[in-house]
C-alpha cells in the first residue's frame, strides 16, 4: 500500500515537474509592434523589394560610394552595427535584414533559396537607386554576396567576405538538400534565452564576449511571428552549388576576413577563396571566433575600413 502511495506521489512529482519545464521552455512569438517599437529605431525604414517587406537602415552621405551590408544566418542587421558606424565616415551604407530574419520576417512567396535572395538584393539596390556597390557579406550573407558579385559583376566594386559559406563540408555536399534534424524543429515552439546563448556561444572565439544585450535581440528577433519557422525553411530549401562557376565571374578585388579560432567555418578554408580569385587576399585575427564583427569590431573593421577606402 505505501509502495502504490509512493509511486501515485512519484508519477505526481514528475508530472508537475514536466510541466513546469514545460512552461519554462514555451517561447510563443512576441508581438511585432513591440519588436519594431524597440528594434526598429530610426533610421530604420521599410521598403518593398520584389514583395517583401524589409527592414533597412542607411546611414552616410548620399553622395557617398555605396556598401552593402548581408546578415547571417539567424541575425539581423544590427549585428553591423559598430561597423557601419565606422564606414559610414566615408560610405553610404545599406544594410538590411534578410527575408525570414530580423524585422524583415516571412517571405510572402515562401521561398528562401539563393536565388530568391538575389531577386530582393537586386530589387533593394533599384530601390535605392543604387547601380554598383561594394559588398559586405557574413556567412551565408557572405556566400549570397559572391553569388550575386559572380552573377551581376557590373553592380559589384569590391567585395568583403567574412568567414563566408559555399564550399563543400563533410555533411554539406553540392546538388544536396540540407538535412535539418527533427528535433531542431522544436524551438519552432521551445527557445528559452539560456538556451540559445549557449547556441550563440560557440560563435566567439571568447564566449565572455557574448553580451546579454546581444543575447537578448537576438532571443527578441528569433521570436517575431513566423521567423523560427522561416529560419527553417531557409536551411531546408539550401542547396549548395560549387562556387566555382560564380567566384570566375567576379571582377572587382575581395578582402576575406575570418577569426582564427572560428569553430563553424573554419579559417582553413579561406583556401578555397584565395586558390580560385587572383584578385583576393586574407586577413585573420588570433583569437576570434565566426563573427569577428560582432566580437571585436574596432580592430576588425580597421582593415575593411582600409580595403574599401583604397
Amino acid at each position: 500500500m505505501a509502495a502504490k502511495r509512493a509511486l501515485r506521489i512519484f508519477g505526481f512529482s514528475s508530472l508537475i515537474a514536466i510541466l513546469l519545464l514545460v512552461a519554462w521552455a514555451w517561447t510563443p512569438d512576441l508581438d511585432r509592434a513591440v519588436l519594431e517599437a524597440r528594434y526598429a529605431r530610426p533610421p530604420s525604414e521599410f521598403v518593398d523589394a520584389a514583395g517583401a517587406r524589409v527592414h533597412v537602415r542607411v546611414s552616410g552621405s548620399p553622395d557617398a560610394p555605396v556598401v552593402v551590408m548581408i546578415h547571417g544566418f539567424g541575425a539581423s542587421l544590427h549585428t553591423w552595427e559598430p561597423w557601419a558606424d565606422v564606414l559610414s565616415r566615408s560610405h553610404r551604407v545599406i544594410r538590411y535584414d534578410l527575408t525570414g530574419g530580423g524585422l524583415t520576417g516571412p517571405d510572402p512567396t515562401g521561398d528562401y533559396t539563393d536565388a530568391r535572395a538575389m531577386q530582393v538584393l537586386t530589387a533593394l539596390m533599384d530601390h535605392y537607386g543604387v547601380g554598383r556597390a561594394s559588398l559586405v557579406g557574413h556567412s551565408i550573407g557572405g556566400r549570397l554576396a559572391w553569388r550575386f558579385a559572380g552573377t551581376y559583376p557590373d553592380r559589384v566594386h569590391q567585395l568583403v567576405l567574412v568567414a563566408p559559406d559555399g564550399f563543400a563540408s563533410p555533411g554539406f555536399e553540392y546538388g544536396k538538400r540540407t538535412e535539418v534534424p527533427a528535433v531542431l524543429g522544436l524551438m519552432r515552439y521551445f527557445l528559452p534565452k539560456a538556451v540559445l546563448r549557449m547556441n550563440l556561444e560557440p560563435a566567439y572565439g571568447d564566449p565572455s564576449r557574448l553580451a546579454d544585450d546581444v543575447v537578448q535581440r537576438y532571443h527578441d528577433l528569433m521570436r517575431g511571428p513566423g521567423v523560427r519557422d522561416a529560419l527553417f525553411k531557409r536551411l531546408e530549401q539550401t542547396i549548395l552549388e560549387d562556387p566555382t562557376q560564380f567566384i570566375t565571374g567576379i571582377r572587382g578585388p575581395t578582402l576575406l576576413v575570418w577569426g582564427e579560432s572560428d569553430a563553424m567555418i573554419p579559417v582553413t578554408n579561406a583556401q578555397d577563396y584565395l586558390r580560385r580569385m587572383p584578385d583576393a587576399r586574407l586577413v585573420s585575427f588570433p583569437g576570434l571566433g565566426h563573427v569577428p564583427h560582432e566580437e571585436a569590431p574596432a580592430p576588425t573593421v580597421v582593415p575593411v575600413r582600409d580595403f574599401l577606402n583604397r
